[in-house]
């Protein structure tokens, strides 16, 4: 099964989503980046979903699954790169993401998690 790489920058982790999310793929990223942030010690996650065209409810919510959990582990979420379409339909599918920061693109979402860590 493919898997999203994980990238860790200092005490941040990187997942820059490149494919179509599927069910079983968001899965296994859930899985994956809450066992990477207790290995190392994570205390921030940037999830870059520039590529993605399309986030359907289940790809929200485990977006949203992702941050509680990772708030849960003491990290704190930010996602960079929503498209504007990708904005609307959580919007119209009523999808909040609670603990979910966002900004605009990835250097804008480090320089974010960066000076909520000083």
């Amino acid at each position: 099964m493919e898997r999203i790489p994980i990238l860790r920058m200092g005490r941040l982790l990187l997942v820059t989503i490149q494919v179509d999310m599927h069910d079983q793929l968001a899965l296994a990223l859930q899985d994956d980046l809450t066992n990477r942030i207790v290995r190392d010690r994570a205390n921030g996650v940037l999830i870059d979903i520039s590529a993605l065209d399309v986030v359907d409810s289940f790809i929200g919510r485990m977006i949203s699954n992702i941050a509680a959990m990772a708030r849960v582990l003491d990290a704190r979420t930010v996602v960079v790169g929503m498209r504007p379409a990708v904005a609307i339909t959580l919007v119209e599918l009523g999808l909040e993401l609670p603990g979910v920061r966002t900004a605009l693109n990835v250097e804008r979402g480090m320089a974010l998690l960066q000076s909520e860590n000083e």
